[in-house]
């Protein structure tokens, strides 16, 4: 198995198909089961000494691990309670014969079953609920939820959709959850990230080459995704043969964001920076850049004559350049000219009144832009896609917008999502809370324009960028502020570089 592989998120359909093509293969349902079971119980063994808990074990096959785990902690001389949503006459397949192995009582669930526990197994409901949960099952989550004991979850916590990560109807906050083979989307989406607590993830006989027929097309954000296209700097190498990349800037008052991300673009390995501005912000950007270039420009036809320079083969256009329509007409001229493109900040709120008058010519551009909006960014060009809006799945909603703008979605947030065209994306797990500081998008912009200024493609730019970012802030630690991201990034560069690159 190859790291790609092991960093493949599997959908809710995609798990069940893993399984199925396992079980085709020879491997019996009921082993998997054991052998699921199991490994929750290793998983509670290494956290925690016997004591008095409740398995929780719903209609299906998320209920059937919870027999598993119920009768091997009753083995090891755990005292043990189970309570069943539902009758065991109702049980089927592998589930009922799991449930007739165990050899104690089973109680119906309700609210009365929660009394002195100290730890709690959740296998009410696995990660393909399709609906609310509601009534007694309800009460009993707000129940638990209140309670001070522990919480282990089977797969995912019971309500947490595990293709979007949203709740349904409500959800338990679990201390720690044990998943199968590979994560879920659900697992790394927020609320259910956070509902997940630590998240293991256990071998339990399904085969790596099921991979190969399904194929995945989400992964978790990490090197091995995109390293064979990340810049390599040779000995021969020199500053001409590693891109140029612009930033547009606004005026004297509104430069900062610009020379955050002309940085960051120069730090991530781009051979010349510059920023181009106004003349007004020729003397402030001057009083505190040095490596990075700067070049005058007067209106849009400087911009369209700076754009004849072939070499200038990267471009950022929208941090501090003002919602105006002249801040459109950049965009516009400048993914018109076929230069790789970052659009940030200004440069996609000017087409909220109109998106489809920016979406015409990203679909058209022979160098496929990246777009890096917020939540309020998205939504504005969006509107039928956003967080608001009922049924919310951050994940196909960024592969909706990639493919409607033709271009490479980087839908910011702490679980942030990169979605290609194509329909490839990739969900990033790693970012601390305290990148989320004014400017960070910034710096994030400028660190996509200078990999997509090296030769890097879109796609997996973006990814780079936003892992090196995480990386950087990891690096530096509570209290950071934008301007230090940038002074980080050798870290995460070091890491990339040592890791068998």
């Amino acid at each position: 198995m190859d790291d790609k592989q092991g960093n493949a998120l599997l959908s809710v359909s995609e798990m069940g198909r893993a399984d199925q093509l396992t079980i085709d293969y020879g491997i019996a349902g009921h082993d998997l089961m054991e052998a699921a079971g199991l490994s929750v119980v290793r998983h509670i063994m290494a956290r925690y000494s016997p004591q008095k808990v409740l398995v929780l074990c719903g209609p299906g096959n998320n209920g059937g691990d919870g027999f598993v785990v119920a009768r091997h902690l009753a083995q090891a001389g755990w005292g043990v309670d189970l309570a069943l949503l539902g009758e065991v006459s109702n049980l089927r397949g592998d589930a009922a014969v799991m449930a007739a192995c165990y050899p104690g009582k089973i109680q119906p669930i309700g609210t009365a079953v929660l009394r002195d526990h100290g730890l709690i197994v959740d296998a009410i409901f696995g990660a393909g609920l399709c609906r609310s949960i509601e009534g007694d099952v309800a009460q009993l989550i707000n129940q638990i939820n209140a309670a001070e004991c522990s919480l282990v979850a089977v797969d995912v916590p019971s309500g947490v959709d595990g293709d979007s990560g949203q709740v349904r109807g409500v959800a338990l906050q679990a201390t720690s959850t044990v998943t199968f083979f590979r994560r879920k989307p659900g697992h790394l989406l927020y609320p259910g990230r956070a509902l997940c607590g630590e998240l293991e993830v256990t071998d339990i006989g399904i085969l790596p080459r099921v991979l190969n027929e399904i194929p995945p097309r989400t992964w978790r954000n990490d090197p091995a995704l995109w390293r064979e296209s990340f810049p390599r700097h040779t000995a021969t190498g020199h500053k001409y043969s590693r891109g140029h990349g612009v930033v547009i800037s606004g005026g004297a008052a509104q430069g900062g964001a610009a020379r955050l991300a002309a940085k960051a673009a120069l730090r991530i390995g781009a051979g010349l920076v510059s920023i181009t501005c106004p003349e007004d912000a020729i003397i402030p950007h001057a009083a505190h850049l040095t490596a990075v270039m700067i070049k005058p420009f007067s209106g849009r036809g400087g911009i369209k004559e700076l754009l004849q320079d072939q070499r200038l083969n990267a471009w950022c256009v929208g941090p501090g350049n003002g919602v105006t329509d002249r801040t459109g007409g950049y965009v516009l001229d400048v993914v018109g000219a076929g230069r790789a493109c970052v659009i940030d900040a200004d440069g996609l709120t000017v087409f909220a009144p109109d998106p489809d008058k920016l979406f015409q010519v990203t679909r058209k551009a022979s160098r496929m832009p990246i777009l890096t909006p917020h939540d309020g960014e998205f939504y504005r060009l969006f509107p039928d896609l956003g967080s608001v809006t009922e049924g919310y799945n951050k994940l196909l909603s960024a592969r909706e917008a990639a493919k409607r703008a033709g271009s490479v979605i980087l839908l910011k947030g702490p679980d942030t999502v990169i979605a290609a065209p194509d329909g490839r994306a990739v969900i990033n797990d790693i970012a601390p809370p305290w990148l989320a500081t004014a400017g960070s998008g910034d710096v994030l912009a400028g660190l996509c324009t200078g990999l997509m200024a090296q030769g890097m493609p879109a796609f997996e730019a973006a990814a780079a960028a936003v892992w090196c970012h995480s990386r950087a802030a990891m690096a530096f630690g509570p209290g950071l502020i934008s301007e230090e991201i940038e002074g980080q990034i050798p870290a995460a560069l070091k890491e990339i570089h040592t890791a068998n690159f």
